[in-house]
Formats: C-alpha cells, sequence, structure tokens
C-alpha cells in the first residue's frame, strides 16, 4: 500500500476482532502462562542462590553439598583443588561464611595461597591428605612495602586458628616464591579438626 505525501503510514485495517468473551479467555490463558513463567524463574533463582559462582575473583571452584538450609547452622561448603586469590575478596567470603554458620570441610590434592584462609571460618574440618600452601602477602605487579607487608601479613593471622596464625607470623608470611606446604595431617596436629 503506498504511503500518502505526507509521509505517514495509512492505518491498516483491523484484521479481527474479539468478543468480550474471547478476550477474557486470552487474558486468562496468558495470566496461567505469565505465572507459570515466574514460578519457574524463582524456583530457578532459589536454586542459583544456594550454588555460587564457579569462579568469583579467580578462584578455584567449591562445591555446596547440602545446600543453604532455613536453620542458623547453614550449609556445608566442600573446597578442594584451590589456588588462591585477593586477600580482600576472601575476607569477606570468609565474614559471610561465618555469620551464615556454613560448615567448611577441606578436601582436594591442594589449597594454596588465600585458600588457607578458610581454616579460620569457624566450622571448618580438613583432609589429612590435602596440601595447603601458605606465603606471605605479596602485590602482583608491584614490590610491597613494610609497613604494608606487616599490615596484610597480620590481618591474614586473624583469619587462622591461634597456633596456626602463630606459626604464619614467624615463619610462613616471610616466604616470597613458592610455598610453605604443610598437609592435612600437620594441620590436625596443631588442632585443627579432621573431616
Amino acid at each position: 500500500m503506498p504511503y500518502p505525501v505526507t509521509g505517514r503510514p495509512e492505518r491498516p485495517a483491523v484484521l479481527f476482532a474479539l468478543s468480550s468473551w474471547q478476550s477474557s479467555c486470552l487474558r486468562a490463558q496468558l495470566c496461567r502462562c505469565l505465572s507459570a513463567g515466574l514460578a519457574f524463574a524463582l524456583a530457578l533463582c532459589s536454586v542459583l542462590a544456594v550454588v555460587p559462582p564457579a569462579s568469583a575473583q579467580g578462584y578455584a571452584p567449591y562445591t555446596v553439598v547440602g545446600g543453604t538450609t532455613a536453620s542458623a547452622r547453614g550449609g556445608v561448603r566442600v573446597i578442594g583443588n584451590d589456588s588462591g586469590g585477593r586477600l580482600r575478596a576472601r575476607f569477606a567470603e570468609i565474614r559471610q561464611i561465618r555469620s551464615r554458620g556454613d560448615r567448611i570441610e577441606i578436601r582436594g590434592s591442594y589449597c594454596m595461597s588465600s585458600c588457607t584462609l578458610y581454616l579460620g571460618a569457624g566450622n571448618v574440618c580438613v583432609s589429612p591428605a590435602t596440601r595447603f600452601g601458605f606465603h606471605g602477602p605479596s602485590y602482583k605487579h608491584r614490590k610491597i612495602g613494610a609497613n604494608q607487608f606487616d599490615y596484610w601479613s597480620r590481618r591474614m593471622a586473624t583469619y587462622y586458628p591461634p597456633q596456626i596464625s602463630s606459626w604464619f607470623l614467624t615463619r610462613a608470611r616471610y616466604v616470597k616464591k613458592g610455598y610453605l606446604e604443610l598437609s592435612g595431617a600437620d594441620l590436625i596436629r596443631m588442632g585443627v579438626r579432621a573431616c
């Protein structure tokens, strides 16, 4: 259909008309579809809220076993094969774990760097076979100053159980390359609960 000279398209003819009964049926069907879609979306959101993202801030994935419950005790997290990550993000995560009362089970082959901070999350157990790698604080692309080194070392130490904290401050924080490793069995002898 050609457009008039004004440049405005002509209004198309109404192709069909609905009776009021058909219109109300269509609205009811649309409401049922939207309700079902909303219920599905809410269910999906609740599932996704229980399972944390596979990789947040460069962390290795962890598994939620049992999920978060409505009770004050929280859920169970199994940590394994975690090579670490950024301190501030890990501090925030551990504070959340403590506030929810989640139980942490550290299993797998290794738990390195900031992963070791989970040892101070509260209700924690470790597998005797897991290797734990400790080292002092560092910046990725620049040298850390003495004051910053001391500040971050002491802050990290507050996240460890007392015996591990004193060991960290006297030995492990001075490791700048690589890790000072302990096995889960070593940590159990230092007072950490076995899984």
